[in-house]
């Protein structure tokens, strides 16, 4: 079928940074066939041309227009949003895609808290957020993750201090939010009904396909496992064991 395809990146196309196998000859299918083609990241902290890269040196070259991130989409939605004083938590590509957006990064009296990841997070970051949120500004989480590998810690930690002080929890742009979904169908120019998903964890990737009403493909190269399907409400469309076997896009 002639779809157009979402993919996210770890444990679809990549495991650390090395290739899955069967990756780079699935999305060498794709391009070559000009397949609409996103591959979506939670992960704020990489810009589209860290991730170009990524993948040319693990030996795939992917357009740097192909790639989406979480910083990307939270940048897309604020601009729909009344304000453009931003107080974030986050590394470089998070606060690029702000100011290429129009928004004044500051710690005066900001409209809105933006948390992605950092490494340098510390008690003064928490206690900026924490006021700032109290006194009104508008919470955003580039994502929900809680943690990386190594059990490093992830955007929903970081955000975690900030809601048990001010009692509010943060508006989540990433997956499994459909708002990044929707925000990469747009930009690609899709529509849900002739899109497919694919991903590995059925509580970000599969979730956020089908709350967007898109087909979903679960692989089992990463996060879940076919077990885990008889643990949540909903269903994949199709289960493959690794992109390598996908044979209906």
């Amino acid at each position: 079928m002639s779809k157009a395809v979402i993919c996210d990146i770890d444990g679809v196309l990549l495991h650390d940074n090395q290739l899955i196998d069967g990756a780079k000859a699935f999305i060498e299918r794709l391009l070559a066939n000009e397949t609409k083609l996103v591959i979506l990241t939670n992960y704020p902290a990489q810009t589209p041309q860290d991730l170009q890269n990524r993948f040319q040196t693990a030996g795939v070259d992917i357009p740097e227009s192909c790639f989406y991130t979480s910083a990307m989409a939270t940048a897309d939605f604020l601009k729909r949003q009344d304000g453009n004083k931003a107080y974030v938590i986050g590394e470089g590509a998070l606060i690029h895609e702000l100011y290429s957006a129009g928004f004044t990064i500051t710690d005066i009296n900001p409209d809105f808290v933006v948390v992605g990841e950092t490494k340098n997070y510390n008690w003064n970051m928490i206690q900026h957020a924490a006021k700032f949120v109290a006194q009104g500004a508008q919470f955003i989480a580039t994502n929900p993750d809680t943690h990386g590998p190594n059990m490093s810690p992830a955007c929903g930690s970081l955000c975690a201090p900030i809601e048990r002080i001010t009692g509010r929890e943060p508006f989540v742009v990433g997956k499994p939010s459909a708002w990044i979904v929707r925000a990469a169908l747009n930009k690609i120019g899709a529509h849900a009904d002739d899109t497919v998903i694919i991903g590995d964890n059925l509580r970000t990737d599969i979730l956020a396909g089908f709350q967007a009403g898109l087909e979903t493909i679960l692989v089992l190269s990463g996060v879940s496992s076919e077990a885990d399907i008889e643990m949540v409400p909903f269903r994949p469309n199709y289960v493959f064991p690794d992109v390598a076997a996908i044979d209906i896009i």
